[in-house]
Order: structure tokens, then sequence, then C-alpha cells
């Protein structure tokens, strides 16, 4: 086998032989999984409509115990996983959600809009996270909703998540909603690219005309 020397090149083949390794090491999954930093998930207001009653323990938000009926609304099939800023999973942890319906109302005796309640259908869960951090649930998008004289809140479903050292409060917006560009919370934020999800079209495992919507978050220890 032939051997070289840096003086068997010229200047431009040194250049080229320079970029080739540098996009190889670019492209290595262990070389960018090590070196891009996670970001924690910027925090949202918990909001007064934060359920009164114990939250359920179910992954299907979209039926309620002893009611033959479901939810009216787009299903969405809500999953992801619960990180801190190392990447490591945080097991056992403790994800509420809460939100409002298909008609932008809350289960809640606060909430003074005037949208329909929907019978088959209260918002609210406790869910656990498995040895990886994952958690998922079913339920339905909700509307956005007025939330004073001249604000209109975007869609959204709300976070609390307890893990062995943090707690973090958060929210989960949609993209493409024309009230995230005015939304006070969703702006003021703070990289608020990372609470923004889209849907997206379900795979095998779920009902066709559902929408699968992924949001991780991440916890500073976990």
């Amino acid at each position: 086998m032939p051997t070289y020397s840096i003086g068997d090149f010229d200047r431009r083949e040194i250049l080229a032989m320079l970029a080739t390794l540098t996009a190889s090491v670019i492209v290595s999954p262990g070389f960018t999984a090590a070196e891009t930093p996670l970001r924690r998930t910027p925090e949202q207001i918990l909001g007064p409509f934060y359920p009164v009653k114990p939250l359920p323990a179910t992954s299907d938000l979209t039926r309620l115990p002893g009611r033959s009926g479901r939810a009216q609304g787009q299903m969405l099939n809500v999953m992801g996983q619960v990180l801190n800023l190392s990447g490591d999973p945080v097991r056992n942890a403790t994800v509420e959600v809460w939100q409002a319906n298909a008609q932008g109302r809350y289960t809640h005796p606060s909430d003074q809009n005037p949208a329909p309640l929907d019978p088959n259908f209260e918002g609210s869960a406790t869910l656990t996270t498995d040895s990886e951090g994952r958690y998922r649930f079913k339920t339905i998008k909700p509307a956005a909703y007025p939330a004073g004289p001249n604000l209109i809140r975007p869609a959204h479903i709300h976070f609390q998540v307890t893990g062995r050292q943090d707690r973090l409060v958060t929210q989960v917006y949609f993209d493409g909603d024309p009230y995230n560009a005015t939304d006070p919370f969703l702006n003021n934020a703070g990289r608020k690219e990372l609470l923004i999800t889209k849907l997206l079209d379900p795979t095998q495992e779920f009902e066709p005309d559902s929408k699968i919507v992924r949001f991780d978050i991440v916890l500073y220890k976990g």
C-alpha cells in the first residue's frame, strides 16, 4: 500500500479532504446528540381554570365512566417524553393536563364563557411517565375562547409536570392558530416555538380521522 506525505497534495486537495472529514463528523448521530443541549420548556400561567375536582387517572379524555357518548371535536393523540437538561428521561413524573372543550369552554364553575358544555367531556386527567419518561393520552382539540374585552386566547392544553426535583407549569399551542400571534402569554414566553406543535397525520395504530400531537417537556434536573 503506498504512503503519502502532506507534500503530495496541493492546497485545494487538502481543503477538500478537510471539508469531507468535517461533514462526516457533523452527521454523526453520536456527536450531534452529545453536543446539542436541550432547553427547558418555557413556563406558562396556571390559569384560572385548574380543575376543582380531583383529576381522574385516565389516558382517554374523550369518554367518561358510565356514559356511552363520546366527546365532540377533532380527536388528538397527544404524546411526548419528559426529560431533564441532560437528556435523561424523567421516570414516574406526574403529568396533569386540563383544557377547554371543542367550543372553548372549561368544565369549571368560574368559566363564564356562554359556549355550551359537552356532557361527554370534562377535559382533565393525571398521568405518570413510564421508565423512558414517556406519556400519552387521547383528547379532542380545544377551541380558542374569549379571555377579556380585547383578548381571545388561542387553543391550548395546560400541563403541570412534577418530577423528583422539579415542577413545571406550561401549555402547548397549535401551529397555524390565528390567535397565536396576539396572545401575550405565548409571546412573552421566550423561545415560544418550543410550545407550538403541528397536527400530524395518524399512523396505522390510531383512528384514521385523528391527529398526532408530539410535545416533549424538558425540566431542569427532573
